[in-house]
């Protein structure tokens, strides 16, 4: 049990060892901005890495400035090799699957939504995971550099969807809102999330609908200029 034991851990630490050997870590500042640029992935096509620090720079001044200018200024993104899902981000560090971008290389903007989340840095129990997610791709339907290089777009509408659903759909339908009823909307609802002022009551509010009564009309004339 204990040579089991002590050739496991020994297996761990050559793997982490490999692991720091193969790590590049980068720093750039920007004006009042720093990001670091870790890499664990050898094999990382140098045009992504240049494009998603190009992008970086391109869009999150723009997005702090227009909704949280107290938003972090330094900010690290990992390229993970021991990742499996696609990105996250949390406390002025975001995190890539280096699976993700072997796959989809042109998901640059994958940057600007999980940037966007830096800048949102809402508390814990401020609203809705949905809504959260629903402005972030908002955002980066906004302020995007290359969504139609990714592949990406706010999707047509369809009887099955719910706002619940959250990311793109739920960014469709803010769209909708802000064309319709009130282009400050996502804005507003930003700004209560990270206040934690946040309420179901707001949607009436702003629009003059509750929510639901909100999605059905919505639903009956889902129309949008993108």
């Amino acid at each position: 049990m204990i040579k089991h034991f002590t050739l496991t851990c020994m297996l761990v630490l050559a793997s982490l060892i490999t692991v720091q050997a193969r790590t590049e870590k980068e720093t750039i500042t920007k004006g009042k901005y720093t990001l670091t640029f870790i890499n664990q992935d050898p094999d990382l096509d140098k045009a992504v890495k240049d494009g998603l620090i190009k992008t970086f720079f391109k869009v999150y001044p723009k997005m702090s400035k227009a909704f949280n200018k107290n938003a972090t200024k330094k900010v690290t993104v990992t390229i993970d090799t021991a990742y499996n899902g696609v990105a996250y981000a949390h406390d002025g560090k975001i995190t890539i699957a280096s699976q993700w971008l072997e796959k989809k290389p042109g998901d640059l903007d994958v940057i600007t939504h999980e940037g966007m989340h830096l800048v949102q840095a809402y508390p814990g129990g401020a609203g809705p995971g949905w809504l959260t997610e629903g402005i972030a791709d908002y955002v980066r339907y906004d302020f995007g550099v290359d969504n139609e290089g990714a592949g990406w777009a706010l999707p047509a509408f369809d009887p099955e969807h719910s706002y619940e659903n959250s990311y793109r759909i739920t960014a469709r339908f803010l769209l909708w809102i802000t064309q319709h009823y009130d282009k400050r909307f996502v804005k507003k609802m930003d700004q209560h999330l990270r206040n934690k002022t946040y309420s179901d009551g707001l949607w009436k509010a702003y629009t003059g609908l509750a929510l639901d009564e909100l999605w059905e009309t919505y639903a009956k004339n889902p129309k949008v200029k993108i």
